[in-house]
């Protein structure tokens, strides 16, 4: 009995470290993942996203600085560009304290830059503001992109490659306070006051007057309408010409007329008094139509055609043209997170306002260009 009971011992000794070897494989097994980043920071309430803007344009005249051109951030006459970097970090809680913070790096940073402005700059602090939200109100203070136009900044919230006249005619950013007040889920209603267009500084003393009004009275119809007016130098820094009162008035609509096709309308009229020319008031007005259609889920196609009257000059310089352009643009949606596209645009001027590689001066110019966005 008692060689039986050693026996049985020395067993369950030799036994004991597979058992353990065993348990700890097991648990190996059902061990519980590491989190990523990603849901870290949507747990915490931050929200982390971005995108990668990289293309060609080509140009049959010159429309590389200081040459002349209708462009905004398409302004390369041969040439591949990194257009835009851009990520944004907010948190935004519904009730409550945040903010956000959105940053531009590549070639159109320098576009989009406020004043004062550095020469060929290739990042910028595109937003950077607090928020305090509660009930229907939403107040920001910083730096925000503007209320105007149907274009934005952020290439993938654009269905074109290029950006329209209308969108480089309208102040791109602003520094100062808004408050939003929805007043249903339908009518929302927006003022606010800030040193004036593009202006991280004031160049002036004036302050500028943003007031908004954003509707969706029915599901496939929204309407955005939006003014400024301020006192503003027609040149920031540059000549001495006195301030003036530069009021702004800009209206967007769309419809989706059906799941796969919609239509898009914007109006904008601008006026300045004091312009370079004198003591005379400025105007430029224009109008932007927009088709986008989707052939099948990874393909769409959009068209624009805009016409703009630069009646004074204060827009381009030599008053009294008017310029039109159309553009037509081919999509191809190959995931959710990469897009590649491709363009064709065409601008007329009722002067010859573009120029040629040669110098000869010329009423029209036609472009091409390519587009891969990456978003994350």
């Amino acid at each position: 009995m008692k060689k039986l009971l050693i026996a049985s011992a020395v067993s369950a000794l030799f036994a004991a470290p597979s058992i353990v070897f065993a348990q700890a494989a097991v648990v190996a097994k059902v061990a519980v993942p590491v989190p990523t980043l990603d849901k870290v920071l949507e747990a915490s309430g931050i929200s982390v996203s971005g995108y990668i803007d990289a293309g060609y344009t080509h140009s049959d005249r010159n429309i590389e600085a200081p040459a002349f051109s209708t462009r905004v951030f398409d302004s390369q006459n041969n040439s591949f560009a990194l257009h835009q970097f851009g990520i944004t970090v907010a948190k935004q809680p519904k009730e409550g304290f945040g903010g956000l913070v959105n940053l531009t790096v590549g070639k159109d940073a320098n576009v989009i830059q406020s004043f004062p402005a550095t020469a060929n700059a290739t990042f910028d602090v595109t937003q950077g503001f607090l928020q305090y939200a509660g009930g229907p109100l939403t107040v920001i203070a910083g730096k925000f992109v503007t209320l105007s136009g149907t274009e934005v900044i952020a290439s993938p919230g654009n269905n074109n490659v290029s950006r329209s006249i209308l969108f480089g005619a309208i102040p791109f950013t602003h520094t100062g306070l808004r408050a939003t007040w929805a007043l249903s889920d339908t009518v929302s209603l927006i003022a606010g006051v800030n040193n004036g267009w593009d202006q991280l500084t004031d160049a002036n003393k004036g302050k500028t007057l943003e007031l908004g009004a954003t509707l969706n009275p029915i599901k496939p119809l929204n309407i955005a309408v939006s003014g400024y007016s301020g006192k503003e130098v027609v040149t920031p820094g540059g000549a001495a010409v006195p301030e003036g009162t530069r009021t702004s008035i800009n209206a967007v609509a769309s419809y989706t007329i059906i799941d796969p096709l919609s239509v898009g309308l914007e109006v904008l009229n601008v006026s300045q008094d004091n312009t370079v020319a004198g003591n005379a008031k400025g105007k430029y007005n224009g109008v932007a139509g927009y088709v986008t259609y989707m052939f099948a889920p990874k393909f769409r196609g959009a068209l624009r055609a805009e016409s703009f009257d630069d009646k004074d000059g204060i827009r381009f310089g030599t008053a009294g043209t008017k310029y039109k352009e159309v553009t037509l643009t081919g999509a191809f949606l190959a995931s959710d997170s990469f897009e590649a596209r491709v363009e064709g645009r065409r601008d007329n001027a009722t002067n010859p306002v573009f120029r040629d590689y040669a110098g000869a001066t010329s009423k029209t110019m036609t472009s091409i260009a390519l587009q891969g966005l990456y978003k994350f």
